[in-house]
């Protein structure tokens, strides 16, 4: 029936519906096209903030392998400087010191003729990893030495870079490069003598002025240390900041312990280098 209980036509809600359909969908249509814009511009600034981070880290793992190799020529020349630069956004150098200890005991037969305990800083390069991340646990060697600190040959370094990503830390959440100061071992013969040689970098905190983006390497003194009938060498690392997380396994050594057997005279050379970060502007 066409007709209502009061006997006239039921009248429309609206004069027009199919005036307000196209008006409605162009607002819908806007607005999921807002959203869309809006996502896609968030997922774009993440996406760019991560390559640059990616790029600025990629770049600074051959920067820190840098700093490393300059530590050798340093060390061993007293009042020698250099200074390395880097540029970066996202990430920051740090000098941590006393977070490795270097006991070293030689022995004549079984008995102890000294013990020497000796202790280094690191360099870290610091990203947080809210800007860029390769995982938990992820641990990469940068440079060709092995994971041993103790390196054979005149031509080893003494020191190991990596990169690692240890989780949780005391001081925050980071993938760092590590530069981290490893003991060069060179044996020689003089006459009748055999003669083996330890080279050993300490790196100490310098002046951070922060004044630029770059670390400056100054060799402060050289110490010899020499003893004779030495049929045995022990060496044992030592984590002094382990209970801040910078303990065995955070620093990626094979052994923590390295035992030489030897028949001879051993002349342990120590270089202090203090380490200064943004020092010249």
């Amino acid at each position: 029936m066409a007709s209502t209980m009061f006997g006239g036509r039921r009248k429309p809600l609206c004069n027009d519906c199919r005036g307000i359909t196209p008006a409605l969908s162009s607002i819908i249509m806007t607005a999921a096209i807002i959203v869309l814009v809006l996502v896609a511009m968030s997922y774009g600034q993440n996406y760019l903030t991560s390559s640059i981070a990616q790029n600025e880290f990629s770049t600074n793992q051959q920067f820190m392998l840098t700093t490393g190799l300059q530590i050798d020529n340093v060390a061993w020349m007293v009042g020698r400087a250099q200074t390395i630069q880097y540029s970066s956004t996202y990430g920051d150098l740090q000098i941590l010191p006393g977070a490795l200890t270097y006991t070293i005991q030689m022995f004549s037969g079984s008995t102890l003729l000294n013990t020497t305990t000796l202790q280094t800083g690191l360099i870290l390069y610091n990203v947080p990893t809210t800007e860029y991340t390769l995982g938990k646990n992820y641990l990469e060697p940068i440079g060709s030495s092995n994971s041993s600190f103790l390196q054979s040959g005149s031509s080893a370094p003494d020191s190991y870079t990596y990169s690692i990503e240890k989780l949780p830390m005391s001081d925050g959440n980071y993938l760092r490069i590590v530069v981290v100061p490893t003991i060069r071992m060179m044996t020689t013969q003089i006459g009748a003598e055999n003669y083996v040689e330890f080279y050993l970098p300490l790196l100490t905190n310098g002046t951070s002025r922060g004044l630029s983006q770059s670390v400056t390497l100054i060799s402060q003194n050289v110490n010899q240390y020499v003893q004779g009938g030495v049929t045995k060498i022990t060496i044992t690392a030592g984590f002094p900041l382990a209970s801040k997380g910078f303990d065995s396994s955070f620093f990626p050594f094979q052994s923590t312990t390295e035992t030489v057997p030897l028949d001879s005279t051993v002349q342990l050379y120590v270089g202090e280098v203090s380490v200064s970060i943004g020092l010249y502007a």
